[in-house]
């Protein structure tokens, strides 16, 4: 499966590696690319481990907000 997530006050490369550890941090996670100026994360997961709310949980639970 794959998601493209809005990621709002992603400012720095330290938000950036946030966001990026807190996403593969998941099991199930394949491949997450960042682009910082459209402030979106697209995610390829395999949704037998993880679904696309537990991503938004854990990039929520670093203190970003995903629409």
């Amino acid at each position: 499966m794959k998601v493209v997530l809005r990621v709002c006050d992603m400012k720095t490369l330290r938000d950036v590696n946030k966001v990026k550890g807190a996403v593969s941090n998941n099991q199930g996670v394949i491949a997450c690319q960042i682009n910082n100026e459209k402030k979106e994360i697209s995610v390829i997961y395999d949704n037998y481990f993880v679904d696309s709310d537990t991503i938004i949980e854990s990039i929520e639970s670093e203190g970003y907000t995903v629409i």
